[in-house]
């Protein structure tokens, strides 16, 4: 028996189109693969738990406001974060002794371990994505998908 097509959601070949909607199927990809990786780990993190403690991670001391500012994420949603961090043991928190009303965040010693294995993580999937391609390959990939980058921040 034929496996039926699907043509329903199928576009003419248009290059410039389908340049974009291969890009975002590599991240689904990869982002699928670390959330798997994310989710069967120890601490259960999700994938912006894991954009929190990168952001803490790269920015210790920094505070709740300038992670909402870094992000442009909702306040609440970040506190709800921040909160559930601190409450596994992956976020420490010191009041600021400039000013006793901020609170200064950094990652424990637990949080810098989860920190470090999703960085590798993170290297060997990038790692796999470009098995195969020659080093002039990738720089030659990486200059282009700037390029791209750039055509759309200047639109």
């Amino acid at each position: 028996m034929r496996k039926p097509i699907d043509i329903v959601n199928q576009s003419p070949k248009q290059p410039e189109a389908d340049v974009l909607e291969l890009v975002h199927s590599l991240m689904h990809s990869y982002r699928s693969q670390q959330y798997r990786f994310l989710r069967d780990g120890p601490h259960d993190i999700t994938h912006m738990d894991g954009k929190v403690l990168g952001f803490f991670g790269r920015h210790p001391g920094a505070t709740q406001k300038d992670l909402v500012q870094h992000s442009g994420r909702d306040k609440a949603q970040l506190a709800r974060l921040i909160k559930g961090l601190r409450d596994r043991g992956l976020l420490a928190a010191a009041a600021d002794e400039a000013d006793r009303r901020n609170v200064r965040l950094s990652l424990t010693a637990d949080g810098q371990a989860v920190q470090r294995a999703l960085q590798q993580q993170a290297r060997r999937l990038s790692a796999r994505a470009v098995a195969g391609l020659s080093d002039a390959e990738q720089r030659q990939l990486f200059a282009l998908l700037q390029r791209v980058s750039g055509n759309l921040a200047s639109a």
